[in-house]
């Protein structure tokens, strides 16, 4: 027996301990396991093998293991307010978050079983639609941001190098569940306090620097 595996899991076959190692080095690296193809299936079917085992272990770190209802994922979701792995979010981040997270539920009323996808165009009107007071991030910077949402297992994003609005934006229910409204209206409310709480942050640093100023 492997000297470090948990001594609880002492009846998991030999097997599958390896699948598992796996398992819980991608939820708690990006928060998602997914089940598409190839080895990700395999390792997404050994994951709902062993699911209530999981689910017990990623408790003890205050982490939901949240199987999505309509597609093969896995998602390691932190208890608000609980959790000390909770991502953080730049202002800039969060202005895209937001905006992603309202183009996914006004595509899922509309459409409730298809993929949502959308544009580096379509979410920079948006972003200027729903923020109209806050200036959205250039293109170059923006693609930092989708490329860190990527990352995070939040978004696919396809850049297009011959022309960025192009640039294909597939949004994952686990954006959704990151920063999990209830519904359009608690949205709202939260949009329009960090809207608030931004635009106070740009005056101050206005006056900041006229202050500095000789």
């Amino acid at each position: 027996m492997n000297p470090l595996w948990p001594s609880f899991w002492a009846q998991i076959p030999d097997d599958d301990r390896p699948a598992l190692r796996e398992i819980l080095t991608e939820l708690l690296a990006t928060g998602v396991l997914f089940g598409e193809s190839g080895r990700e299936r395999e390792i997404y079917l050994t994951a709902r093998k062993y699911e209530p085992q999981l689910a017990d272990y990623l408790a003890a770190l205050n982490l939901n293991l949240v199987p999505d209802p309509d597609r093969p994922l896995l998602q390691a979701r932190p208890i608000p307010g609980e959790c000390g792995l909770t991502a953080r979010f730049t202002k800039d981040e969060t202005l895209v978050v937001l905006t992603l997270w309202r183009i996914y539920d006004d595509a899922r009323m509309e459409r409730p079983a298809e993929t949502v996808i959308s544009s580096a165009n379509d979410l920079y009107g948006r972003l200027k639609l729903y923020f109209e007071h806050i200036e959205p991030p250039a293109n170059t910077h923006l693609e930092r941001i989708l490329s860190k949402l990527r990352s995070k297992r939040l978004i696919r994003f396809q850049k297009d190098d011959e022309h960025f609005g192009e640039s294909r934006i597939e949004i994952l229910p686990t954006l959704v569940r990151a920063i999990p409204f209830g519904r359009a209206e608690e949205w709202a409310q939260a949009a329009g306090l960090f809207q608030q709480t931004a635009a106070t942050e740009d005056d101050d640093d206005a006056n900041s620097e006229s202050e500095a100023q000789p």
